[in-house]
Order: structure tokens, then sequence, then C-alpha cells
């Protein structure tokens, strides 16, 4: 009898146990959920802060603003913001985002093309094709056209020879903006698979083109490297110039041209993780 109350007992200890373990458990996911939610939470709340304080597309700065966001005694800087003033008087903001170069690069050669009607209808029709090279690449025509609609819009939109400022609205609405930089996406991620053979040294990881497109290139947010801008600017014919200020040594900023020997239309600065448009 005492062996079988022994027993009981601790088979109820064990349960007990069991049951603390499991709470337990329970309580660290909720933990965890918690942290996550708190994450992602403060994660909207920058991003908001920074949607309230950065317009998708400013308007035409001084070039100066630049120098204002550098401490004086920033001798690397200050050096390559002189550098900038060689060569360029103005530059035009976009929010830091993620989607930058996309959005700076829609605005800008669109801007380039409100008084060349001769060039803008040679990038309509170069645009216009663009959807059924995608669709011959594997992608899904309904998934693919509003986006290429909308990017369609705003071509037949400066056919119209409309203000600057109407140019500068359609960037600023979020839902149009937004289009706009997810077919961009869409264009390079389709160049980049299919001239894979080609890029696929140019990808890390051991990962597929498809796969890193899949990763890097189409999802909204993902910043741009040298291969997107490759990529974008061969699927649609037009040539980039990217002025890069970094803190590399020299007091000097270098540039490259995508594609290499091109005369480039579009003026871009990169500073780290960031794309504004410069103006001559």
């Amino acid at each position: 009898m005492r062996s079988h109350r022994r027993r009981k007992q601790i088979a109820t200890a064990k349960m007990a146990e069991e049951q603390k373990e499991s709470s337990q458990g329970e309580m660290e996911g909720v933990n965890c959920l918690a942290y996550d939610e708190a994450i992602i939470a403060q994660q909207d709340r920058i991003q908001q802060e920074i949607a309230n304080s950065n317009p998708l597309v400013s308007d035409r700065q001084d070039l100066s603003v630049l120098q204002r966001e550098y401490a004086e005694d920033d001798t690397v800087y200050q050096l390559k913001i002189k550098d900038l003033y060689k060569k360029y008087s103005y530059i035009r903001k976009t929010r830091p985002d993620g989607n930058c170069f996309y959005r700076a690069f829609g605005f800008a050669h669109l801007e380039s093309l409100l008084d060349d009607s001769k060039e803008l209808q040679k990038f309509k029709a170069v645009a216009a094709k663009s959807k059924l090279d995608l669709v011959n690449e594997g992608f899904t025509e309904f998934t693919i056209e509003d986006f290429h609609n909308t990017f369609m819009d705003l071509i037949e939109l400066c056919e119209k020879q409309p203000s600057l400022q109407e140019l500068l609205n359609s960037f600023n609405d979020q839902n149009v903006s937004d289009y706009v930089v997810v077919y961009l996406r869409l264009l390079t991620s389709g160049y980049l698979q299919r001239e894979h053979v080609f890029f696929q040294h140019f990808i890390e990881g051991g990962r597929s083109v498809k796969e890193f497109c899949q990763q890097e290139v189409e999802p909204m947010s993902k910043e741009s490297d040298h291969i997107h801008i490759i990529a974008l600017a061969q699927a649609l014919n037009v040539s980039i110039l990217v002025e890069y200020m970094d803190r590399g040594e020299g007091g000097t900023v270098n540039h490259h041209v995508f594609p290499e020997g091109g005369d480039p239309r579009i003026f871009l600065l990169y500073r780290p993780g960031h794309y504004d448009i410069l103006y001559k």
C-alpha cells in the first residue's frame, strides 16, 4: 500500500513538472511572439517617421543641402561634395526606403523625356514590348498587367507634355509610385534571368540567378547594387551615370556609366545604401 502511494506521489510530481515545463514553454513562446511584434512595431514606427519627413521624390534643391548634412570637419565628405560641385548644381532626393534606385531612375528618365518627344516615343515602344518579354520569361500576365498599365499610363502622361509638377505629383502618389517601382523590379528580374549565363558569375552564396531575383530583386524595399543597375539599363536601353560618394580615399567622387560607353541621360548620386538624382 505504501509502495503504491509512493508511486502515485512520484507520478503526480512528474505530471506537475511536465505541466510546469509546458507552461514555461508556452510563456517563452508568448514572450518570443511579443518580442517579434515589438520589433515589427518599432520598424513600422521608423518607416512612418521616414515617410512623414521625406517625400517619395523631393523638389529640386541646391546641391549645398549636402554640405549641411555632414559636419564641417568631416573632411572626406566635404571634399567630395566640393568635387561634385564641379559638375552638378542641383539634387533631387528620394525617400530612403530601399526602393530609392528604382524611384530615382523612373522619375529622372521620364523627366528627361518631357522635352524630347522623339526619345519618348522610342522609350514608349520599348516599354510597351517589355510586358511580352516578361511573359516569355515565365511571368504570369495577369499578375504583371496592372503594374505595366500604370507604367504605360505615366509614359502617356508625358506625351501630353504635362508640367513637371504633375509628373512629380504622380511619383509622390504612393500607389502609382510603388506600382512603377514594382514594374521596374520585374524588368530587372526578367533581364537577369534572360541573361542568366552571364550574370550567374556575379551571384554569391551558391544561389541561382532565379533565386537571387526572388530574394534580392523582386521584393519591395530590397536595396540595389551594380548588378541591378546593369540589368535595368540594358532592359530599357537607357544609359545611367552613377556618382559614388563614400569614405574611400582621395577627395574626388568616382563615377560609373551603365552600360559602359553609353551616353547617359540620368545622373544619380550613390551614398552607402541610398540613391538621389543629380542635375548638371
